[in-house]
Parts: structure tokens; C-alpha cells; sequence
């Protein structure tokens, strides 16, 4: 139990280096497509970093937070997609 509570947390921090470097990366990006990507990884991080804390608090609320990041970054995609579909077309 105590091997994997520190699993859990290491993964956590490393969640959140990752985290820090892509935003890193969001405010550097030399074009739009590279902020969207750093943005799209950010909310992939987010929802891991939810996962994992559900499995650490055993809370399961947490994995509700996951599944609306999931999808409120699914429709930023979509909508980054259009944008750009329909830049090209004009």
C-alpha cells in the first residue's frame, strides 16, 4: 500500500513537470498549431492528473472531472479543426 501511494504521488509530480512544460511551450509556440497542440496535451495532462488523484483519494468524483475535460478539449479540437478548414478554404 505504501509502494503504491508513492507511485502515485511520483506520478503526480511528474504530471506536473510535464504540465509546466508544456505550458512552456503554449507561450513560446512560433505558430498557432503548436499552442493548440501544447494546449490539447495540457487538458490530456489535466485529465491524467485527475485520474490519478481519484486512485490516490479514492474519490471517484474525480474521474467525473476527467470525463467533462475530455470533453470540453474533444470540442476545442474540433472547433481548432473548422478553424482552420475553413481559413484554408478562403
Amino acid at each position: 500500500m505504501i509502494l503504491t501511494e508513492a507511485l502515485l504521488h511520483a506520478s503526480l509530480a511528474v504530471l506536473g513537470l510535464a504540465f509546466g512544460l508544456s505550458f512552456i511551450r503554449l507561450i513560446r509556440g512560433p505558430s498557432l498549431a503548436d499552442r493548440v497542440i501544447a494546449l490539447e496535451l495540457m487538458a490530456t495532462i489535466a485529465i491524467a492528473t485527475a485520474g490519478t488523484y481519484a486512485a490516490l483519494t479514492r474519490q471517484q468524483s474525480f474521474l467525473d472531472v476527467a470525463v467533462v475535460v475530455a470533453l470540453i478539449s474533444f470540442l476545442g479540437t474540433v472547433s481548432f479543426a473548422y478553424y482552420l478548414h475553413r481559413g484554408a478554404r478562403q
